[in-house]
């Protein structure tokens, strides 16, 4: 998004982008989305959470390719955790739409923490949850792992398969170049989504576990 363009613009093309998206929203979550962007534009950036050159284009690089996550989540899904959620993405935009489902934000580095902390407050989102720590140490069981920007999709089953209970999934955004693998023993499917993609989005990964 353009520094030029006016708030009302800015909603118009929010809930443009939203609809192609097939995501459902209310006025109230549209307009939380619009907050975050503008958090993420104040504390992320100078805190290095997000590069600098990401600024005037965080409403589709980063807020809106986190609602892409959305549809793949089921209606049964209730506890979801965001591993190395750093800046909050996926996992408080997820959190905006789903507010019927608990949302944990797992991070170890302070100064991602302290921000976390206080877009949660910001924006009043009750469902979710700031863990400060790596998730391979957690002892937590969730219906689904939210890992973008994490690192390569094997390392990331390593660590978040031992948070799924049965039939819990991990849904992960990969690379626009990315190439589907076999999936591993312990995993029951591995498919690939491909929403409708915006600036530098690739496909979704969804793995399943027994």
């Amino acid at each position: 998004m353009k520094h030029g363009r006016t708030g009302t613009e800015s909603h118009r093309h929010l809930l443009d982008l939203l609809r192609s998206l097939g995501a459902r929203f209310t006025p109230d979550q549209a307009g939380a989305l619009l907050g975050f962007e503008s958090l993420l534009r104040d504390r992320a950036v100078p805190l290095g959470l997000i590069a600098r050159s990401d600024a005037d284009r965080l409403l589709e690089r980063h807020v809106l390719d986190c609602v892409r996550a959305v549809p793949a989540l089921l209606t049964t899904d209730r506890e979801i955790a965001d591993v190395g959620s750093g800046a909050g993405l996926p996992g408080i935009p997820v959190a905006i739409l789903r507010p019927d489902a608990h949302v944990s934000l797992v991070e170890p580095r302070r100064r991602a923490v302290a921000f976390l902390e206080l877009a949660v407050e910001r924006l009043g989102l009750e469902n979710v949850e700031v863990i400060a720590g790596r998730a391979e140490r957690l002892e937590r069981a969730f219906d689904v792992c939210l890992a973008r920007a994490f690192g390569p999709l094997e390392r990331t089953w390593q660590v978040v398969a031992p948070l799924l209970g049965p039939g819990g999934r991990l849904v992960y955004f990969a690379g626009r170049e990315f190439r589907l693998p076999e999936p591993p023993p312990e995993a029951v499917s591995l498919r690939m989504v491909v929403p409708p993609l915006l600036e530098s989005g690739g496909p979704l990964v969804i793995m399943s576990r027994q």
